[in-house]
């Protein structure tokens, strides 16, 4: 989240046709310029291209078509993170300048800046065989891994045409004509394509359209580090599942993680953690206050690997770092994730976040709950996190 030692932030808004893509980058900039953010929106590269009369149509091909579409996506996003910084930089010297001469002035020293991307390069995955994408690579020069982390965070919005199709139409996209079939296909599509990023959520048609609003702003606030609305989590004490069965499907993406704890008040928890997708590290921290045995206060933000080494100088000695293998799964519209610890081989934990108490989880049917831990200190992470056998 820091570039060039500046408070500058890209995240992509991405998701299926009709998902509210439109409605919530208004959301986005309604709340976050409130909390003092400077937003730049970067518009989606295929609505600029087809409106213009560039359509895969009209070109040699849809491999082609696929290649302006990436090159306006690269060469767009390099010159709004340019500028981005610069605005931050300028910000931050006029704050120097004038401090002691007026409080706004002085204010601009912490200027906050939100790339917010409509769509990302990402997306054209959708619409490519895998060799046609490895080959798109190669053409333009991109490695995969590095650009996927260019992202500071992802956030899909789930398209009506999914448990919601009755609200689904074509009329607020003059270039949009999928039929609903095709929608919710094209949105699994999507969600494949950027699975793989270490900070990827999506949101869900579930409780009508403001509601799926106040989830996105929420997601985004907690990933800023911004005050978050109670988010409420149930945890289950489950069989070992079968990886095989896991690392087969698509919506399901594997990831080690290690975490330390830091010296912190009472009530409040703040862990580091480094997670890893093969040779790719990202890190963030986390700080979060219990209210009650399920509702909790979080925020979280990503760490550069400097800021992360510095942090861990503050580590809790009682609490040992803790490694565990994560799978994190979305099915049948809730997201879960099952935490593997080494010093289990008949156990796991499951971890299902949740936007209300009343709302119930419908647990894969290939897991065996053993019983709610919710509420149990015996399996809470710090608990774990203590244990001599680790």
């Amino acid at each position: 989240m820091k570039k060039n030692g500046l408070n500058v932030t890209k995240i992509v808004l991405t998701g299926g046709p009709c998902a509210g893509k439109t409605t919530g980058l208004s959301w986005i900039q309604n709340t976050f310029e409130k909390m003092g953010y400077t937003l730049i929106f970067m518009q989606e590269p295929a609505t600029e291209l087809k409106t213009a009369g560039i359509t895969p149509a009209r070109c040699s091909s849809s491999m082609a078509y696929q290649l302006f579409q990436m090159k306006l996506q690269l060469e767009k996003e390099e010159v709004y993170t340019q500028a981005a910084i610069d605005i931050a930089r300028a910000g931050l010297e006029n704050g120097r300048a004038g401090k002691g001469k007026s409080s706004l002035q002085a204010d601009q020293a912490e200027k906050k800046i939100l790339i917010v991307c409509d769509r990302g390069f990402f997306d054209n995955r959708a619409y490519m065989t895998e060799k046609e994408f490895d080959k798109a690579l190669r053409i333009l020069g991109v490695s995969e891994k590095k650009k996927l982390l260019s992202y500071d965070a992802v956030f899909h919005l789930e398209t009506t045409a999914k448990n919601a199709v009755v609200y689904y139409g074509t009329a607020t996209n003059a270039i949009r004509d999928e039929s609903p079939e095709q929608a919710a296909a094209l949105d699994d599509r999507v969600i494949k394509a950027w699975r793989d990023h270490p900070y990827y959520r999506i949101i869900e048609n579930l409780n009508g359209f403001e509601d799926k609003m106040r989830h996105l702003v929420s997601e985004i606030a907690a990933f800023l580090g911004e005050p978050a609305p109670y988010e409420v989590r149930r945890r289950f004490l489950i069989d070992y599942p079968d990886t095989a069965v896991l690392e087969s499907l698509s919506n399901c993406h594997r990831e080690e993680i290690e975490q330390v704890y830091l010296h912190a008040p009472e009530d409040v928890e703040i862990r580091i953690r480094k997670r890893s997708c093969g040779q790719d590290c990202v890190f963030y921290i986390t700080r979060k206050r219990t209210v009650n045995g399920r509702r909790q206060l979080e925020a979280e933000g990503r760490l550069s690997e400097r800021e992360y080494l510095q942090f861990l100088e503050n580590a809790d000695p009682s609490q040992k770092p803790i490694r565990k293998t994560r799978y994190r799964l979305n099915w049948e519209n809730q997201y879960y994730e099952i935490d593997l610890y080494p010093f289990w081989k008949d156990r796991a934990i499951l971890e299902a976040p949740l936007r209300d108490e009343d709302e119930e989880v419908h647990l894969p049917d290939f897991l065996h709950v053993q019983k709610e831990v919710t509420e149990d200190s015996e399996y809470h992470i710090t608990q774990l996190a203590a244990r001599s056998d680790i």
